[in-house]
């Protein structure tokens, strides 16, 4: 791997007036468009390759309507359709048990048409009965993907209800033990389900989360997100933030496509270093990157290097850099330099609060607080007016009535879809691009 797998360009306002300490800095990263290279194209097989895990809710409350359960076979079909040849699969059902569904001694097959065949002849048995123990399903993904040397692992997650037949802390503590073996995209079908619950994995395992109001729906879905998935060609590539000893880091998120905020996921690498993971990357994907830092002040007129970004990846001789910004703090006694904010960091500034206020407002209607409610989701609808976020304005107006957008004066609806608002719920965090 080479420095010109990833451009990283920083974006900020690097002069600070006297006693300033606060940086802040929007990080593009993009990986190269021939990136396929870099760690084994996704075609190839076991150490080099892919290896997928379709995970499908089996518990009783699939049956009803029976539609469901017969859409969720429907849909693995179509997503083992996708699979590439050479890639390995494999597919699990989950109740309050989880148990291989094929192939059905617990391995995992290499995709061709003979094994993609045999996989959807096993899906065409799958029955709805039982509870719901997504912890121990996630279990079982992580000690059949273990057992193989893929890089590129990746799980689809289907549930339509709650995980009421084991503990919280069961779940977290499964979450845990599959962090940094597979990312994980998580889908719920009907609106019986936890958004919570669904995106505290998939923000963990680095995947997505999404409601599918129609079982009807199941289908295209499953097929996009393998179809993304066999894109990843670049795996396990990290975040790495240096700071010189006069510098701290006091946040990193990543703001588009999608807000996530790695904070607390740091992973020191060196005394002045952590990074912080990214998963896997597609040819030619963008994204942005909000990170703060706290200096030490210096004199006017000084100029320091407050961070340094670099995209690394393991290899057998240590981490290979694959691309490298650098984040600068200059102190000026000019005003007009020092207050000028720059726009792409207000701009993805206003995006997490939107996704905080949207989240914050919702929780605060299912607990009753309307007063609350009505704060935060006129807050987001003003953001998303003045960010150009026009998807989520059209899924905040089926929540409330809008009565002033520029102010975000709105009123609650009495009546709301419970998929209009987990729909509201699950795109909270997908942003609007700043341009340059």
């Amino acid at each position: 791997m080479t420095e010109s797998s990833f451009t990283v360009d920083v974006d900020q306002n690097e002069y600070l007036p006297e006693g300033g300490r606060d940086v802040s800095a929007i990080v593009t990263v993009t990986s190269a468009a021939d990136a396929a290279g870099l760690s084994g194209p996704g075609t190839a097989g076991a150490e080099n390759g892919g290896a997928e895990i379709i995970i499908i809710d089996c518990s009783g409350s699939m049956d009803y309507p029976r539609t469901k359960i017969a859409e969720a076979r429907a849909a693995t079909a179509a997503a083992v359709d996708v699979v590439r040849d050479g890639v390995l699969f494999a597919v699990i059902a989950g109740t309050d048990q989880a148990w291989p569904v094929f192939p059905a001694d617990g391995s995992m097959a290499q995709a061709d048409a003979t094994t993609r065949a045999a996989a959807k002849r096993a899906v065409k048995g799958l029955r709805a009965s039982g509870g719901t123990a997504i912890g121990r399903w996630l279990e079982l993904a992580r000690q059949t993907l273990e057992a193989y040397p893929a890089k590129l692992r990746h799980a689809i997650l289907l549930t339509d209800g709650q995980n009421q037949h084991e503990s919280p802390e069961e779940l977290a503590a499964a979450v845990r033990q599959c962090e940094g073996v597979f990312s994980c995209d998580c889908r719920g079908v009907g609106t019986d389900w936890e958004v919570s619950e669904l995106r505290t994995i998939s923000t963990a395992l680095l995947g997505t989360v999404d409601i599918v109001p129609d079982p009807s729906g199941l289908a295209a879905d499953f097929a996009a997100m393998m179809e993304s998935a066999m894109g990843k060609q670049v795996a396990d590539v990290a975040l790495r933030v240096w700071t010189p000893q006069t510098a701290a880091v006091t946040f990193v998120k990543q703001v588009a496509p999608t807000v996530d905020d790695l904070t607390d996921r740091r992973t020191p690498s060196s005394p002045q270093a952590g990074d912080y993971p990214t998963g896997a990357w597609a040819p030619g994907e963008s994204r942005d990157y909000h990170i703060g830092i706290e200096v030490t002040p210096a004199g006017i007129g000084q100029e320091m290097l407050a961070a340094r970004v670099s995209l690394v990846a393991d290899s057998p001789s240590g981490a290979d850099v694959l691309g490298q910004g650098k984040v600068r703090a200059i102190w000026t006694e000019d005003e007009a330099l020092s207050t000028k904010i720059n726009p792409r960091v207000a701009h993805y500034t206003g995006q997490a609060e939107l996704a905080a206020a949207i989240q914050d407002g919702l929780e605060a209607r299912k607990q009753g607080d309307e007063e609350t409610a009505t704060s935060k989701l006129g807050r987001a609808v003003a953001l998303a007016h003045q960010s150009g976020n026009e998807d989520t304005a059209k899924l905040l107006a089926k929540v409330v009535d809008v009565i002033d957008v520029e102010t975000g004066t709105v009123r609650l609806k009495k009546q709301v879809e419970d998929a209009d608002e987990m729909a509201l719920d699950t795109k909270s965090t997908k942003t609007v691009r700043a341009k340059k």
